[in-house]
């Protein structure tokens, strides 16, 4: 559908500053998808957009554009309707839970009352109108009115006719009446009137003067004349008769009145379009271009129309050309796996059901090199029409190209040409038992010697290897797993796959012995729950990983389990896992006993970032101390279901991919060189009242870091996370160090020390 843009003026309009420098370690950033758009308002020269997860805006004297989102302040991820105000210069935000953000003059000011209360019934702000310094919110329990100066709930009117709360989807005044548009039909009420939360003062209108009983969908006002939604149709109020306005046999999807004029957005049998009508309902501008698919609200702005459609994004029509404006973002959530290599961070959008169904979720895959994402789908590549539900991927050791897998579609190579090769029918790959016509891929994991396995879900042969001369060799899992379930999957050192299997069986550990083509001295172990058995703690394995001293981490629904022993997992004793004890405040227990561990990354200290469906700690390297724990409420994480991780090893940024989308965190570890060559310092110089951590990058694993005086008086020492240190700027004393020039002297674990940079200090 996507494709239909490139018959048209097709702009992207991006202002990357903010959002493309990578943040100061313990910062944040998000990577919210902003190329669909729900709603619209005008400030001026300013366009703000909202979209399903976040807000951005777009000044039109030259097209820069600005994100908002929970990182920069709004205390929610997920937005329902937004509403300027001119006379307070204020942007009124509603969310999808009922919370409420006043954005004024650069503050963000919340009022939770909604969301905080306890109340039975539909709680959604369908519309927002804006009176005299109050916001009404139409929500499915009334009308609520904010007072917008002093930030807070004012008044509730519950207008239903016998006193009940009745769903209100818009407001607007005409004359001296508030009339509102309820699921019960128009209600009108003095808008001088003392007691507006008296439902007696609402008096119903529909069903009489010429104006049908039933639900409203909208009102608005249009130079004086009223004008009703009711179903596909508008009606006008002339004098106390209604008559017919406009219907066309389209459907409405809203109606806006700006600049004295009348948009409608409407949709019928695959196509949609814009009417801009006058007030003699004269149709004096219609928009029909092939980008406008789903519209649902348009402004007219300065002559040009303004859209924003629910698949294209914000949409800007003037004369004789339409362009589209988004920030650079994935074009929807992270679903599926995230990986990384070389500085390149890769997301899977596809999901499957808890049951391991499809969702048939088609938005593919998407790209972050150079804080820029590119994403990849069948808009761009019609091959991936085919790959629904991509759920796991594997970065190719050799060059820049990504190996994935659909659940359903089979196994591709997505070449760093933008050319594809999928291996399904015809292909060595074994296809599901239940339907021979699929090929459920749900795990992927390159080896040290460059075999890429792969985990067939539900298939007879239900692992498989791609060997890195070419070729394939297929296994079957010796074990009764329920479907034939087996899903992620990772490599040791020791020339094993380890293997999920996510419907309560546990986890899978297979020897190939000398070669993947000799099967006569390949081995199977099957860890499950119980001493002796595996000692896992919990039959459902959820995720796994390997440190870098090679132990298995498994995650599991009731908590993590340490295989430290992988190389004598087939000894006559075995391996069995640990359950690791960790010290949280006055308290030791075993570690997340009691959650759902859904993902594991490791970082360039071995130190373990571990999701959960309430947030994501950072434990330390033996997991017996947390270092974090961010949840959406203490920090700019955007939701506390966390699905997937990974890191960055270069610049120690975390990501997170959430159920509202994915965020990162810069964090203290990278990954260590071989060698203390291009290390790097930042900031550097260190600017007069500068506060924050400065960072030393690019040194071996685990360096011993000086910094000095030029004398060679010690300043302060540390030891490197991974191959990043950080100072805090202070000398051994806590003290600021003064203005001047500091050496950063180096040492490995040979104790061999050299020069290996400077760092300038301006403290005034």
């Amino acid at each position: 559908m996507l494709n239909r843009f490139f018959a048209v003026c097709f702009l992207l309009f991006s202002n990357l500053a903010s959002y493309c420098q990578l943040p100061p370690i313990g910062d944040w950033r998000e990577h919210l998808p902003y190329h669909q758009a729900i709603g619209i308002t005008t400030a001026g020269n300013t366009i703000y957009c909202a979209t399903p997860y976040s807000l951005f805006s777009v000044d039109i004297t030259d097209n820069s554009i600005e994100r908002f989102s929970k990182i920069t302040g709004l205390h929610e991820v997920g937005i329902q309707t937004i509403s300027w105000d001119d006379s307070n210069q204020h942007l009124v935000i509603a969310y999808t839970n009922s919370n409420i953000d006043i954005l004024s003059r650069g503050k963000i000011f919340n009022i939770d009352a909604i969301k905080q209360k306890d109340i039975v019934g539909d709680k959604t702000v369908y519309s927002i109108f804006n009176y005299q310094g109050n916001a009404y919110l139409a929500t499915g329990l009334g009308i609520i009115v904010i007072d917008e100066s002093k930030y807070e709930v004012k008044n509730t009117y519950v207008i239903g006719n016998t006193g009940n709360n009745v769903k209100v989807s818009g407001i607007t005044i005409s004359g001296n009446s508030f009339y509102a548009a309820t699921g019960e039909g128009l209600k009108q009420a003095p808008a001088n009137s003392v007691n507006l939360s008296d439902y007696n003062n609402w008096v119903l209108l529909s069903g009489a003067n010429g104006l049908n009983a039933g639900a409203a969908s909208n009102v608005v006002n249009l130079q004086d004349k009223l004008i009703v939604q009711k179903d596909d149709s508008l009606f006008v109020l002339n004098g106390n008769v209604w008559s017919l306005f406009y219907t066309d046999g389209w459907g409405l999807n809203n109606i806006v009145v700006t600049e004295n004029k009348l948009l409608v957005s409407e949709q019928k049998a695959g196509a949609a379009r814009v009417l801009v009508i006058n007030n003699s309902s004269a149709v004096e501008k219609t928009i029909s271009d092939p980008a406008v698919v789903i519209p649902k609200q348009s402004l007219l702005i300065q002559n040009s129309v303004w859209v924003a459609d629910s698949i294209s994004g914000l949409l800007s029509f003037a004369v004789s050309n339409v362009q589209r404006f988004a920030p650079n973002s994935p074009s929807g959530i992270a679903s599926g796996q995230l990986v990384s290599k070389n500085g390149v961070v890769w997301a899977a959008a596809g999901e499957v059901t808890d049951a391991w169904t499809n969702t048939f979720n088609k938005k593919g895959i998407y790209q972050l090199s150079g804080n820029e994402w590119t994403n990849y789908s069948s808009a761009d590549i019609p091959a991936f029409d085919s790959l629904y539900d991509i759920i796991t991927l594997a970065p190719d050791p050799l060059d820049n190209s990504i190996w994935g897998g659909s659940f359903g579609g089979g196994l591709f190579h997505l070449k760093q040409d933008n050319s594809i090769d999928i291996y399904k029918k015809n292909s060595p790959l074994p296809s599901s038992l239940a339907d021979p016509s699929r090929y459920t891929i749900a795990g992927l994991s390159f080896d040290v010697a460059g075999n890429l396995w792969i985990a067939n879900y539900g298939a007879a042969q239900n692992l498989s290897v791609r060997k890195a001369g070419g070729g394939f060799q297929n296994f079957t899992v010796p074990y009764f797993l329920s479907n034939n379930a087996v899903s992620q999957i990772a490599t040791d050192d020791y020339n094993q796959v380890w293997m999920v299997s996510p419907k309560g069986t546990g986890l899978i550990c297979f020897n190939w012995g000398q070669s993947v083509d000799n099967t006569a001295d390949d081995r199977w172990r099957l860890y499950q729950a119980g001493a002796g058995n595996g000692n896992l703690p919990d039959n459902n394995v959820r995720c796994i990983a390997k440190d870098k001293r090679s132990f298995i981490w498994v995650g599991t629904n009731k908590g993590v389990g340490i295989i430290q022993c992988p190389q004598t997992a087939f000894a006559q004793q075995g391996c069995d896992a640990i359950l690791p004890i960790v010290q949280q405040d006055n308290f030791a227990g075993y570690l997340f006993s009691d959650e759902q561990v859904q993902t594991i990354g490791v970082d360039g200290a071995n130190r373990k970032w571990v999701g959960t469906k309430n947030g994501v700690w950072l434990i330390s390297e033996d997991g017996d101390k947390t270092i974090y724990h961010f949840t959406e409420d203490n920090s700019p994480l955007l939701n506390n279901d966390v699905r997937n991780i990974t890191i960055d090893g270069k610049t120690g940024e975390v990501f997170f991919a959430t159920a509202k989308g994915i965020c990162s965190f810069r964090s203290t570890a990278t990954a260590g060189t071989e060698t203390n060559t291009n290390v790097l310092v930042f900031p550097n110089p260190v600017p007069p009242g500068y506060t924050g951590t400065i960072a030393i990058r690019g040194l071996v694993e685990n360096a011993i870091v000086k910094i000095t005086e030029l004398d060679g008086r010690l300043v302060y020492q540390t030891r490197a996370l991974g191959g990043q240190a950080i100072w805090n700027g202070k000398n051994y004393k806590g003290g600021k160090v003064s203005t001047g020039v500091y050496l950063v002297l180096v040492s490995d674990d040979a104790r061999q020390e050299k020069i290996v940079t400077k760092i300038v200090f301006i403290s005034k």
